[in-house]
């Protein structure tokens, strides 16, 4: 075997630090899952006050077998920039744990919590598709989520209430935000337009932002029966009942939400780019 000299060692020794760190870099997601599902964000904003080790094991739904690895969890989460640490009275007193700004979008009480999103797409159930990619690759399912599971992600979700129910919260929880950003950021967008249909809107919440900063604008949410049948509307703000697949109502704007990972495409007078919209509604 040829001797490896420093330059190649180091390169090396890179490449397989490149490796390593994709091999485990799965365990960033489910740390942060596992802080969130045990509330450790929420019990130290409570606290009112940076929270030492002892405190939060106190607070926390732990196994006393289990306390020893909370301090390996929350340095992991501080590595990770999700935590922040300080010394309380002196260098040499214990370390206390706070809040940072990406934590602070995962406690339950903030409007614009991320924690259903993050709850949602680091579930079993959507995680196990992403180990079948392989096997998707080489056959002709349509979905990875079709391989692991043998029926579509909006199949299952009609039949498990759980999963259903995180989706319609997952779904809200960002489109609270993002509404806020679309007001802010796109008004130009909504010149001339009288009538938007959020396709796929849920309980509303993207629209509910748009027909409270723009009055003049009828905004319908359309979804599955099953999801908008007992939500009730406002003045320029209905709900409408229906399959996507099939047609969607007739409107100015069309306001579709690609993916789970939340990207929003406005599309204005735009049917001749929709395949699936029923033009027999015009």
């Amino acid at each position: 075997m040829e001797l490896i000299n420093e330059e190649s060692a180091s390169e090396l020794l890179q490449a397989q630090t490149h490796v390593w760190n994709h091999i485990f870099n799965f365990i960033n997601s489910m740390t942060l899952k596992c802080a969130v599902q045990l509330g450790i964000p929420d019990v130290i904003h409570k606290h009112g006050k940076p929270m030492t080790l002892s405190e939060l094991v106190s607070a926390l739904p732990i196994h006393p077998s289990k306390t020893q690895y909370v301090h390996r969890l929350m340095r992991v989460l501080v590595h990770s920039g999700f935590f922040s640490q300080q010394n309380l009275n002196g260098v040499h007193s214990q370390e206390a744990y706070f809040l940072t700004s990406s934590t602070q979008l995962l406690l339950k009480d903030n409007p614009l919590s991320m924690r259903p999103l993050l709850l949602l797409l680091l579930d079993p159930v959507l995680t196990e598709p992403h180990d079948c990619l392989s096997t998707w690759l080489q056959n002709d399912e349509v979905t990875a989520f079709s391989v692991a599971h043998g029926r579509t992600m909006w199949e299952y979700a009609s039949q498990d209430p759980r999963l259903g129910n995180l989706f319609n919260e997952a779904m809200a929880s960002d489109s609270i935000l993002v509404s806020k950003l679309v007001v802010s950021r796109c008004k130009g967008m909504f010149e001339g337009v009288n009538s938007l249909v959020d396709v796929g809107g849920g309980s509303g919440a993207m629209a509910k932002g748009i027909a409270e900063a723009f009055p003049h604008v009828d905004c319908t949410v359309f979804d599955l029966p099953r999801v908008v049948s007992d939500l009730q509307g406002s003045k320029n703000l209905k709900y409408v009942g229906g399959d996507m697949f099939e047609g969607v109502p007739p409107a100015d704007m069309i306001l579709l939400k690609v993916n789970s990972c939340c990207f929003y495409v406005l599309i204005s007078s735009s049917y001749a780019y929709i395949p699936f919209i029923d033009k027999k509604t015009n």
